[in-house]
């Protein structure tokens, strides 16, 4: 998947995950997009999990998201 979908995938499925994870910045979501280790970074950071719980939830979420995709 080249960057500039990876970028409108991002901004598409951004309401979602702040649907999932209030906690979460615009800045937070910026700086991690499409990046999954700094997303799952961001999520343990914010919600105060560790980061298998973190992987587990963003794992989860994927799974009810199918569409949506990460570039690494």
């Amino acid at each position: 998947m080249n960057e500039d979908r990876i970028a409108g995938n991002w901004k598409q499925f951004k309401g979602k995950i702040r649907e999932q994870w209030g906690k979460l910045t615009d800045d937070d979501l910026d700086v991690s997009a499409g990046k999954r280790e700094q997303f799952v970074g961001r999520i343990q950071e914010r919600q105060g999990l560790l980061k298998e719980e973190a992987e587990k939830q963003l794992s989860d979420w994927q799974r009810r998201n199918p569409d949506f995709r990460f570039d690494d």
